[in-house]
């Protein structure tokens, strides 16, 4: 009870701070946003339950309807999710995971550090290619199994997740707000970014954070160990090899699906509906592997973590209150252009930690734009930031997915993820001004 009365003091004192420069309806928004987040970070409720307060607290405070905030819980991109979790599931459950984690710890050093650093870079490798989601449910069931140690374990979800994000940024396939920002500037007769300059221009900053986040992780772990019976070599079984070679026509589909704007338009199928097919597959008699039963493991309290997240993003634009903020922005466009980007990357980074990065970033970039013109810079650099920003919030689970998978595999806790979180949202903040000052103002 102490820590849900710690969230309702914080909710109360934001709604009457907020008052001071919102409307009424802007300040319960956000005081119940603030409600939220408090909850799921001091775990006061389950997870799935305080995900699935909006249905109540919206309507009950005249944000948005019933209707409206329950339409958020269905979601097309959840059932990319179901079929994901359909695919762990059965990757588990005939211990594929740990062939490959045999393959992995054979290829990399096979300490703490040398590990997280090797999960990190095939993360982000693999994120660059298909979608940050699949890579993160992919390999989190790998990381799973690699160690008993609960706090080794840990580390190695995390250095997945964060991989998954920042290799998501290196091209313009890697993570839906890229190709937001490239649909954005053809709307409006900007110069789109080609796919090889996309590469060359966050390939600098993937490398830096691939650095940094895998170093960081490994702080403390020369103690932690790895689990001996995974050191042994297996031969794959047959319904192993059935699976990887399932997985591999799942890898190989999506990429050929993925557009290359101008070389490639891609195939024009729906990645979600592949995933959830996919999925599905897994309960076909002789082709797949699970049974009904096996499906009560799905996570089912992220899939409501994702539907807050959506009625969050809809709040903020029925209500106004996005428009609110712009205005609020656009008096700050006299500041020096190192300030502009700090406070962009800032206020992209934390608001993406409350609401879905897809969303945002749909918000964010008229604003930004007009910023960009009213300020007198060239719209490029922060358009640019802000897309980067949206993919690098790794605080909460609601943030990206690969956070949010991270969660659904039990071995994080929110408040590992904030704590960790913080620190990396800081450096990534100052790594992006940093690249966006001294690389991206010369060549965009």
């Amino acid at each position: 009870m102490k820590k849900i009365a710690l969230a309702l003091i914080l909710s109360v004192a934001t709604f009457f701070l907020a008052n001071l420069g919102f409307n009424t309806q802007h300040s319960i928004l956000i005081s119940l946003i603030v409600l939220l987040v408090t909850m799921w970070t001091n775990e006061a409720l389950p997870l799935g339950v305080v995900s699935l307060l909006p249905i109540i607290l919206f309507p009950s405070f005249d944000i948005l309807s019933t209707n409206e905030t329950a339409s958020n819980y269905s979601k097309s991109i959840i059932f990319l999710f179901i079929g994901g979790f359909l695919i762990a599931i059965a990757t588990q459950k005939i211990n594929l995971h740990k062939f490959i984690s045999n393959k992995l710890l054979s290829l990399f050093s096979n300490t703490p550090r040398g590990v997280i650093y090797s999960l990190a870079i095939t993360s982000a490798l693999l994120s660059s290619l298909i979608s940050n989601t699949t890579t993160a449910l992919l390999l989190i069931p790998i990381a799973m199994f690699l160690t008993s140690d609960s706090k080794l374990k840990v580390r190695l979800v995390l250095a997945i997740a964060y991989g998954a994000s920042i290799g998501g940024i290196i091209t313009p396939i890697g993570t839906p707000p890229n190709l937001i920002l490239l649909g954005f500037m053809e709307q409006n007769s900007i110069e789109a970014i080609s796919f090889v300059n996309w590469i060359v221009l966050t390939a600098p900053l993937a490398i830096i954070m691939l650095f940094i986040i895998p170093f960081v992780l490994s702080l403390g772990t020369s103690n932690m160990t790895f689990d001996n019976s995974l050191e042994h070599k297996e031969k794959l079984n047959s319904e192993q090899k059935r699976l990887l070679y399932i997985l591999g026509s799942l890898v190989l589909l999506l990429v050929v699906n993925s557009k290359i704007e101008p070389y490639y338009s891609g195939l024009g199928l729906n990645e979600k509906a592949i995933l959830l097919g996919y999925g599905l597959l897994m309960f076909v008699p002789k082709i797949g592997f699970i049974t009904w039963e096996d499906s009560k493991k799905i996570p089912y309290e992220i899939i409501f973590l994702f539907g807050a997240g959506f009625s969050i993003a809809t709040a903020f634009s029925s209500t106004g209150l996005a428009n609110v903020i712009a205005n609020n922005l656009l008096s700050l466009s006299n500041l020096p252009i190192i300030l502009l980007i700090l406070l962009v990357a800032s206020l992209v980074t934390f608001t993406t930690e409350i609401t879905s990065n897809t969303a945002l970033i749909s918000i964010a970039l008229p604003i930004i734009y007009s910023l960009g013109q009213v300020a007198n810079i060239d719209s490029n650099i922060i358009l640019f930031v802000a897309t980067i920003c949206a993919s690098y919030a790794f605080m909460l689970p609601i943030a990206t997915p690969p956070n949010a998978i991270a969660m659904s595999s039990g071995a994080v806790k929110v408040k590992d993820m904030a704590k960790y979180g913080l620190l990396f949202n800081i450096l990534g903040i100052l790594s992006i001004t940093f690249i966006a000052l001294i690389y991206w103002q010369n060549y965009l």
